[in-house]
């Protein structure tokens, strides 16, 4: 798939920093101006009859320094209405980016990542979102209305979802009875569990298990979010891992997230969505579209901080109709595909700017032969029946039990600054089945090291 070059950022950072010149032609910006210089000329014009007449206009000032005063006046109101009219006022621009070095011992890489395409390298669990840049722009309008757009080539939403987009989110969000009751509608990331998808907001390189394999990618479609006291609830209608439905394809899901803060330092939400979604693994078609199947997702996550300690945690079920991995051995029929698995971390920080991390993540997924939430059998991620059987179109047995994984990750994040962090980590993979390829000798083994160390800046 053609994917858009990385000057689309070049464009919309263009766009942010000079909008009045996309905005208004150059006619009526020469209005604008003559009519601010009209303004100031007017202004100044009353100020030097005021000195003339020897009227100070302030106690305690000079008629020298109420002039000064005032053309300082005039100017700044030139420039904020200048701002207003331009389009800048409410307007945020902020950028974050990662650039990781990360070796991998199964696949037998190793080197520089940065702003990899997910059409050509996908999307494993060594590279997810790991080396992408980031550029959002938010204009929040009198009234309360947000609209966001952020743009992310490579690696972003966007790109896992078709391959090609650039748009990490692009959504609105407009108050309805108050500001704390909002509709919500455009491309907006997935909100399930405790991780995030940005690098300034995560403490390792990597993502969890339950990120990487059991959670959406991001939705397309309408809702509503409504923030009572403690409580935020967020729901909406939409298309999941897709910008449309292909022709004579129908569905989307209902998803929702619920989260109570009990105080600064703790607590919980609950994610889910069910309805239909694309089949990846048995739903593709002779013209590469796919065919949708009912899926269901739930999840439980919370947080706790006090003092130098934070723990996170999160626990996941999912399923997907006609999406396992191994057909039924007696009638050939797809089976569903169904997981469960948890998520633990822990960070203690030694000193303000340094701190250490672990995770640990676990997926059971054995049944039917495995099958994730877009994934079937993949000897890079680990998932599926044991590869050094010969699982083809007759049924061999232990071809129906997919490999239940598990990974430790052990990591240290330093703040260089207010602006930039330094990362190292080392994650161990490992499974019950021999489902990880070793590309150097093409033998398949239990388990697989990684090291990765990053740089993240953000503004």
């Amino acid at each position: 798939m053609k994917l858009w070059q990385p000057t689309a950022i070049a464009l919309a950072l263009a766009a942010g920093i000079a909008p009045q010149a996309f905005a208004q032609s150059n006619e009526e910006l020469l209005k604008e101006l003559r009519e601010l210089k009209a303004r100031v000329q007017e202004l100044e014009a009353k100020q030097k009859a005021m000195e003339e007449k020897g009227d100070s206009g302030q106690w305690g000032m000079t008629p020298a320094q109420q002039a000064e005063l005032n053309r300082v006046t005039v100017k700044t109101e030139a420039i904020e209405d200048n701002r207003e009219a331009s389009g800048l006022k409410g307007l945020t621009i902020s950028g974050q980016m990662q650039a990781a070095y990360i070796y991998n011992q199964a696949q037998d890489l190793a080197g520089f990542q940065f702003l990899d395409s997910v059409a050509d390298y996908g999307y494993n669990y060594y590279n997810s979102y790991i080396g992408m840049a980031i550029i959002s722009f938010e204009k929040e309008m009198e009234g309360g209305t947000i609209w966001k757009l952020s743009l992310a080539p490579q690696r972003g939403v966007g790109s896992v979802i078709d391959g090609a987009s650039v748009v990490q989110e692009a959504s609105v969000s407009i108050p309805l009875t108050d500001l704390q009751t909002r509709f919500i509608a455009g491309q907006i990331p997935d909100w399930s569990g405790y991780e995030y998808l940005e690098p300034t907001k995560t403490p390792l390189i990597t993502h969890n298990l339950l990120f990487d394999f059991t959670l959406p990618t991001g939705f397309i479609g309408a809702g509503f979010d409504v923030v009572r006291g403690k409580w935020q609830t967020k729901a909406m209608l939409a298309q999941l891992n897709q910008n449309a439905n292909n022709s004579s394809r129908k569905g989307s899901v209902g998803t929702f997230r619920v989260d109570y803060s009990k105080g600064e330092f703790e607590g919980f939400g609950v994610a889910g969505l069910y309805g239909s979604a694309p089949n990846f693994v048995n739903g593709e078609q002779p013209d590469g579209t796919f065919n949708n199947s009912n899926v269901g997702l739930i999840e439980v996550d919370g947080y706790f901080i006090r003092g130098d300690w934070t723990v996170q945690g999160q626990l996941s079920y999912g399923m997907q109709k006609n999406a396992a991995v191994t057909a039924n051995p007696v009638t050939g029929e797809l089976q569903d595909a169904s997981w469960w698995g948890l998520s633990a971390l822990a960070a203690y920080s030694f000193t303000p700017r340094l701190q250490g991390i672990a995770r640990f993540d676990y997926i059971d997924n054995s049944k039917n032969g495995g099958g994730l939430l877009g994934y079937g059998a993949d000897n890079v991620n680990g998932i599926g029946p044991d590869a050094n059987l010969d699982c083809g179109t007759a049924y061999v047995s232990g071809c129906d039990k997919g490999a239940n994984r598990y990974a430790l990750s052990l990591g240290l994040k330093y703040v260089f600054n207010e602006f930039a962090s330094l990362k190292a980590e080392y994650r161990y993979d490992w499974s019950n089945l021999n489902v990880f390829e070793n590309v150097s000798n093409g033998t398949y083994r239990k388990n697989n090291n990684v090291l990765g160390a990053a740089v993240v800046v953000g503004f």
